[in-house]
Protein backbone atom coordinates (compact mmCIF):
# COMPACT_ATOMS: atom_id res chain seq x y z
CA UNK A 1 0.00 0.00 0.00
CA UNK A 2 1.27 3.38 -0.19
CA UNK A 3 -0.67 6.69 1.31
CA UNK A 4 2.10 9.06 1.68
CA UNK A 5 5.51 10.00 -0.21
CA UNK A 6 7.74 12.84 -0.75
CA UNK A 7 9.42 13.89 -4.04
CA UNK A 8 11.91 16.54 -3.09
CA UNK A 9 14.76 15.79 -5.63
CA UNK A 10 12.49 16.84 -8.78
CA UNK A 11 15.27 18.07 -11.04
CA UNK A 12 16.52 14.49 -11.37
CA UNK A 13 13.33 13.56 -12.98
CA UNK A 14 14.47 15.08 -16.47
CA UNK A 15 17.24 13.45 -16.45
CA UNK A 16 16.33 10.17 -15.97
CA UNK A 17 12.87 11.14 -18.73
CA UNK A 18 15.54 12.90 -20.79
CA UNK A 19 12.54 13.20 -23.75
CA UNK A 20 10.05 14.53 -21.82
CA UNK A 21 9.20 17.87 -20.77
CA UNK A 22 8.48 19.58 -17.51
CA UNK A 23 7.15 23.03 -16.86
CA UNK A 24 9.39 24.63 -14.15
CA UNK A 25 6.00 26.04 -12.02
CA UNK A 26 5.07 22.96 -12.38
CA UNK A 27 7.25 20.94 -10.90
CA UNK A 28 7.79 23.42 -8.08
CA UNK A 29 3.89 23.24 -7.08
CA UNK A 30 4.08 19.38 -7.14
CA UNK A 31 7.21 18.47 -4.79
CA UNK A 32 6.42 18.37 -1.36
CA UNK A 33 7.78 16.19 1.75
CA UNK A 34 4.15 15.16 2.68
CA UNK A 35 2.40 13.99 -0.73
CA UNK A 36 -1.27 12.66 0.26
CA UNK A 37 -4.55 11.52 -2.12
CA UNK A 38 -6.32 13.65 -3.47
CA UNK A 39 -4.06 16.43 -3.99
CA UNK A 40 -2.44 16.79 -7.18
CA UNK A 41 0.78 15.15 -8.04
CA UNK A 42 3.12 14.57 -10.64
CA UNK A 43 2.65 11.77 -13.53
CA UNK A 44 4.53 11.16 -16.52
CA UNK A 45 1.93 9.49 -19.08
CA UNK A 46 2.26 7.10 -21.84
CA UNK A 47 1.32 9.58 -24.28
CA UNK A 48 2.25 9.57 -28.18
CA UNK A 49 4.03 13.19 -27.09
CA UNK A 50 5.83 12.40 -24.03
CA UNK A 51 4.77 14.60 -21.23
CA UNK A 52 5.08 15.06 -17.46
CA UNK A 53 1.37 16.23 -16.33
CA UNK A 54 -0.38 17.22 -12.85
CA UNK A 55 -3.41 13.87 -11.87
CA UNK A 56 -5.26 14.25 -8.71
CA UNK A 57 -4.26 11.22 -6.95
CA UNK A 58 -7.18 8.85 -6.57
CA UNK A 59 -8.31 7.30 -9.88
CA UNK A 60 -11.97 8.08 -11.11
CA UNK A 61 -12.59 6.01 -14.19
CA UNK A 62 -14.96 7.32 -17.05
CA UNK A 63 -17.78 5.55 -16.13
CA UNK A 64 -18.32 6.98 -12.72
CA UNK A 65 -21.01 9.16 -11.71
CA UNK A 66 -19.53 11.15 -8.90
CA UNK A 67 -15.86 11.70 -8.61
CA UNK A 68 -15.55 11.15 -4.71
CA UNK A 69 -15.03 7.46 -5.70
CA UNK A 70 -11.45 8.80 -6.65
CA UNK A 71 -10.58 8.54 -2.49
CA UNK A 72 -10.94 4.77 -2.78
CA UNK A 73 -8.85 4.25 -5.36
CA UNK A 74 -5.52 5.70 -4.36
CA UNK A 75 -4.31 2.20 -4.71
CA UNK A 76 -4.72 -1.18 -7.30
CA UNK A 77 -3.49 -4.31 -6.47
CA UNK A 78 -1.13 -5.60 -9.14
CA UNK A 79 -2.96 -9.46 -8.70
CA UNK A 80 -6.30 -8.10 -9.37
CA UNK A 81 -5.42 -4.92 -12.12
CA UNK A 82 -6.88 -7.27 -15.25
CA UNK A 83 -9.97 -8.12 -13.37
CA UNK A 84 -11.35 -5.17 -12.06
CA UNK A 85 -13.84 -2.82 -14.12
CA UNK A 86 -11.78 0.29 -12.70
CA UNK A 87 -8.43 -0.51 -13.72
CA UNK A 88 -8.15 -3.70 -16.82
CA UNK A 89 -8.63 -0.66 -19.67
CA UNK A 90 -6.26 1.76 -18.05
CA UNK A 91 -3.55 -1.21 -17.32
CA UNK A 92 -3.77 -1.93 -21.69
CA UNK A 93 -3.87 1.71 -22.46
CA UNK A 94 -3.50 4.53 -19.83
CA UNK A 95 0.00 4.09 -17.42
CA UNK A 96 2.38 6.10 -15.91
CA UNK A 97 5.38 6.62 -13.46
CA UNK A 98 4.87 8.98 -10.31
CA UNK A 99 7.91 9.26 -9.46
CA UNK A 100 9.04 9.96 -5.74
CA UNK A 101 11.99 9.90 -3.03
CA UNK A 102 10.48 7.98 -0.07
CA UNK A 103 7.07 7.18 1.26
CA UNK A 104 5.61 6.60 4.56
CA UNK A 105 4.12 3.64 6.11
CA UNK A 106 2.64 3.02 9.57
CA UNK A 107 3.87 0.11 11.94
CA UNK A 108 1.84 -1.22 14.47
CA UNK A 109 3.52 -1.90 17.24
CA UNK A 110 3.34 -4.42 20.11
CA UNK A 111 0.39 -3.17 22.08
CA UNK A 112 -1.74 -3.22 19.31
CA UNK A 113 -2.90 0.36 19.25
CA UNK A 114 0.43 2.36 18.67
CA UNK A 115 1.10 3.11 14.87
CA UNK A 116 4.64 4.65 14.16
CA UNK A 117 5.21 6.40 11.17
CA UNK A 118 8.13 4.87 8.91
CA UNK A 119 10.02 6.41 6.05
CA UNK A 120 11.01 4.09 3.38
CA UNK A 121 13.77 4.88 0.52
CA UNK A 122 15.82 3.31 -1.66
CA UNK A 123 20.16 3.06 0.20
CA UNK A 124 21.63 5.10 -1.95
CA UNK A 125 18.47 7.86 -1.81
CA UNK A 126 17.83 8.02 -5.79
CA UNK A 127 14.51 9.00 -7.06
CA UNK A 128 12.27 6.26 -8.21
CA UNK A 129 9.13 5.63 -10.12
CA UNK A 130 6.15 4.04 -8.75
CA UNK A 131 3.53 2.04 -11.41
CA UNK A 132 0.62 3.73 -11.95
CA UNK A 133 -2.59 3.82 -14.24
CA UNK A 134 -4.27 7.16 -15.11
CA UNK A 135 -7.63 7.98 -16.47
CA UNK A 136 -9.03 11.12 -17.72
CA UNK A 137 -13.37 11.84 -16.15
CA UNK A 138 -15.58 14.23 -17.80
CA UNK A 139 -17.42 16.41 -15.14
CA UNK A 140 -21.37 17.33 -16.73
CA UNK A 141 -20.52 20.66 -15.00
CA UNK A 142 -17.02 21.54 -15.37
CA UNK A 143 -13.58 21.12 -16.71
CA UNK A 144 -12.27 17.38 -17.39
CA UNK A 145 -10.21 16.04 -14.09
CA UNK A 146 -7.48 14.05 -14.93
CA UNK A 147 -6.87 11.36 -11.99
CA UNK A 148 -4.35 8.41 -10.88
CA UNK A 149 -3.90 5.25 -9.00
CA UNK A 150 -0.02 4.14 -6.90
CA UNK A 151 0.21 0.11 -7.87
CA UNK A 152 0.82 -2.03 -4.85
CA UNK A 153 2.19 -5.74 -4.83
CA UNK A 154 3.41 -8.03 -1.58
CA UNK A 155 5.88 -6.43 0.58
CA UNK A 156 9.26 -7.60 0.21
CA UNK A 157 11.13 -8.62 3.48
CA UNK A 158 12.10 -5.06 4.66
CA UNK A 159 8.50 -3.58 4.11
CA UNK A 160 6.60 -6.78 5.16
CA UNK A 161 7.11 -6.14 9.26
CA UNK A 162 5.40 -2.59 8.71
CA UNK A 163 2.53 -3.48 6.09
CA UNK A 164 1.97 -6.73 3.78
CA UNK A 165 1.43 -4.20 0.32
CA UNK A 166 4.04 -2.06 -0.70
CA UNK A 167 4.07 0.23 -3.97
CA UNK A 168 5.34 -1.54 -6.96
CA UNK A 169 8.75 0.54 -7.90
CA UNK A 170 9.84 -0.18 -11.39
CA UNK A 171 13.67 0.00 -12.23
CA UNK A 172 14.32 2.36 -14.61
CA UNK A 173 15.22 -0.77 -17.36
CA UNK A 174 11.31 -0.84 -17.42
CA UNK A 175 10.15 2.27 -17.91
CA UNK A 176 10.25 2.70 -21.48
CA UNK A 177 7.86 -0.42 -21.86
CA UNK A 178 5.58 0.84 -18.74
CA UNK A 179 5.20 4.14 -20.98
CA UNK A 180 4.69 2.59 -24.11
CA UNK A 181 1.79 4.30 -26.31
CA UNK A 182 0.66 1.08 -27.41
CA UNK A 183 -1.99 -0.93 -26.38
CA UNK A 184 -0.26 -3.64 -24.58
CA UNK A 185 -1.42 -6.97 -23.08
CA UNK A 186 -2.12 -7.19 -19.46
CA UNK A 187 0.04 -9.99 -18.83
CA UNK A 188 2.75 -8.41 -19.97
CA UNK A 189 2.37 -5.33 -18.01
CA UNK A 190 1.23 -7.43 -14.68
CA UNK A 191 5.05 -9.38 -15.09
CA UNK A 192 7.09 -6.13 -15.04
CA UNK A 193 5.16 -5.47 -11.27
CA UNK A 194 6.76 -7.35 -8.64
CA UNK A 195 8.12 -6.54 -4.82
CA UNK A 196 11.23 -4.06 -4.63
CA UNK A 197 14.53 -5.78 -3.76
CA UNK A 198 14.84 -5.65 0.09
CA UNK A 199 18.21 -5.13 0.26
CA UNK A 200 18.46 -2.10 -2.05
CA UNK A 201 16.17 0.17 0.50
CA UNK A 202 16.12 1.09 3.87
CA UNK A 203 13.36 2.50 6.50
CA UNK A 204 13.27 4.24 9.14
CA UNK A 205 10.95 5.65 12.36
CA UNK A 206 10.54 9.37 11.73
CA UNK A 207 8.31 12.33 13.68
CA UNK A 208 4.54 11.89 14.18
CA UNK A 209 4.23 15.04 12.41
CA UNK A 210 3.67 13.22 9.40
CA UNK A 211 0.46 12.20 10.21
CA UNK A 212 -0.86 15.31 9.47
CA UNK A 213 -1.32 15.82 5.68
CA UNK A 214 -0.83 19.80 6.32
CA UNK A 215 2.79 19.27 7.91
CA UNK A 216 5.59 20.45 5.28
CA UNK A 217 9.51 20.64 5.43
CA UNK A 218 12.48 18.14 6.30
CA UNK A 219 11.94 17.28 9.60
CA UNK A 220 9.39 15.07 8.83
CA UNK A 221 11.80 12.76 7.19
CA UNK A 222 14.53 13.19 9.78
CA UNK A 223 15.13 9.59 12.00
CA UNK A 224 13.37 9.80 15.41
CA UNK A 225 14.93 8.07 18.58
CA UNK A 226 11.63 7.51 20.34
CA UNK A 227 8.82 8.56 17.58
CA UNK A 228 6.13 7.40 20.39
CA UNK A 229 6.70 9.69 23.32
CA UNK A 230 5.27 12.69 21.53
CA UNK A 231 3.91 15.34 23.48
CA UNK A 232 1.06 15.72 21.08
CA UNK A 233 -1.15 12.17 20.02
CA UNK A 234 -4.34 13.97 19.24
CA UNK A 235 -6.72 12.51 16.29
CA UNK A 236 -5.46 15.39 13.84
CA UNK A 237 -2.22 13.64 13.77
CA UNK A 238 -3.53 9.55 13.49
CA UNK A 239 -2.89 8.42 9.36
CA UNK A 240 -5.88 9.62 7.73
CA UNK A 241 -9.18 7.89 6.86
CA UNK A 242 -7.66 7.44 2.79
CA UNK A 243 -4.85 5.87 3.73
CA UNK A 244 -6.93 2.86 4.94
CA UNK A 245 -9.26 3.07 2.14
CA UNK A 246 -7.02 1.99 -0.18
CA UNK A 247 -6.43 -1.51 1.26
CA UNK A 248 -9.45 -2.10 -0.57
CA UNK A 249 -8.06 -2.16 -4.10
Amino acid sequence: MCGRYTLIKKDRILEVLQNFTLKVNLAAEIARWNIAPAQDILIATNRAQPTLEKARWGLVPPWAKDPSIGNKMINARSETLAEKPAFRKALAQRRCLIFADGFYEWRTEADGKTRTPMYIRLKNGDLFAFAGLWETWNSPDGPPLQTCTIITTAANSLVRPIHDRMPAILPQASYADWLAPQPREAAAMVALLHPYPAQEMEASPVSRLVNNPRSEGAALIQPAENPNNSANKSDSEKPPPSTIQGRLF
